[in-house]
């Protein structure tokens, strides 16, 4: 499906009182996803353990 597609059947499936502000929410949100399953699908991902590390670092004081 087209971009412009994809966006027109969004905003339709959107409530009739919302606000530019939602649109843009979901848009961003429906970006990230793919964004994601795109990097899945490149094999570029961490493991479970390697996310754990990274995470301890950030964590510890």
């Amino acid at each position: 499906m087209a971009v412009k597609e994809e966006v027109q059947k969004l905003i339709k499936n959107l409530p009739e009182d919302c606000t530019y502000e939602d649109i843009q929410y979901h848009l961003y949100v429906v970006e990230k996803i793919k964004n994601g399953m795109n990097r899945v699908e490149n094999g570029e991902v961490s493991s479970h353990e390697k996310a754990k590390q990274r995470m301890a670092k950030w964590l510890s004081l």
